[in-house]
């Protein structure tokens, strides 16, 4: 079986665990209601739009797009490039911000945090800032289609993918369920890691020219290593807490299996990059590809 059946068939195998976890969930509404904050916003009365989107984007991203690539012309997309990723660093700058300012610098003690369900104008914020980070991962999911509309498709790996489809899957269900606390710590990290990596995607993209700023180049991958030990120690705390009463204790789960693994999908990156002295790849977006 080929690289590119392997990348398919998994990504099928994604969206099955992914409906198995939400009839999970859905089992335990009748205890842990859905957040009614959230009637009427989009995207928010089902997870099926969003898991059509994710769909979608697998089948173009691993099937139909290659496909209608095959015979034609890379796309110059640099300016495009460029605009999109200053755009995801101003964005991410303007989440980190709201983060802070709904709990994590205004209250927040990093170790027991639990969701707050009123509607106090920084608990309605911290509602605003959980689904504007739920939407930016679908702005994100260009990244994979940049790289299909310029015949990059070695750059579509299953890690990629995998990045990409679970999280906007997984946060639907944070949103829904859980808009704060401590299951929106990795968030705020991640909005921070991006605000870097996305700011060294945006130059790259400006051509050679400024190239002579991207030194700190060989640091990005520590970013990433030090963003996912952050995460899984920070999540890990609830395990070794005598009495944390949060909301809802399997999305602590989900958020320190996620974590970990991708802390050793990232060791093992550093190993064969760094350690075995293979070539780095050109693009590497999020820590797997530059254009995450």
């Amino acid at each position: 079986m080929n690289e590119s059946s392997g990348l398919k068939i998994s990504s099928l195998m994604i969206l099955c665990l992914l409906f198995i976890a939400y009839e999970e969930l859905m089992q335990k509404e009748a205890l842990n209601p859905t957040d009614p904050r959230l009637e009427g916003w989009p995207l928010m009365s089902s997870p099926f739009p969003t898991t059509f989107i994710i769909g979608t984007y697998i089948y173009f991203v691993t099937s139909l797009g290659p496909k209608l690539m095959e015979n034609k012309k890379p796309f110059e997309l640099r300016q495009i490039m460029a605009f999109y990723n200053f755009s995801v660093v101003a964005l991410s700058l303007y989440m980190t911000y709201e983060f802070l300012m709904s709990g994590w610098a205004t209250g927040y003690s990093f170790r027991c945090d639990i969701v707050d369900y009123s509607r106090s104008p920084t608990a309605l914020r911290m509602v605003r800032t959980c689904w504007l980070y739920y939407f930016s991962k679908f702005i994100e999911l260009l990244d994979t289609i940049f790289f299909v509309l310029r015949k990059k498709n070695n750059q579509v790996t299953f890690l990629h993918v995998f990045h990409h489809s679970i999280m906007p899957w997984t946060w639907w269900f944070g949103v829904k369920f859980a808009p704060g606390g401590l299951g929106t710590f990795h968030a705020l990290l991640n909005c921070i890691v991006h605000v870097i990596m996305y700011t060294y995607y945006g130059l790259c993209s400006l051509g050679p020219a400024y190239h002579k700023y991207l030194w700190w180049k060989k640091y990005m991958t520590t970013i990433q290593l030090v963003q996912f030990i952050m995460i899984t120690a920070h999540i890990g705390q609830i395990y070794i807490m005598d009495d944390c009463p949060y909301q809802y204790p399997i999305f602590m789960f989900i958020i320190w299996l996620y974590g970990a693994m991708f802390l050793v999908l990232f060791l093992h990156f550093w190993y064969h990059a760094y350690t075995k002295g293979k070539r780095l790849p050109k693009v590497a977006r999020n820590g797997v590809k530059k254009d995450q």
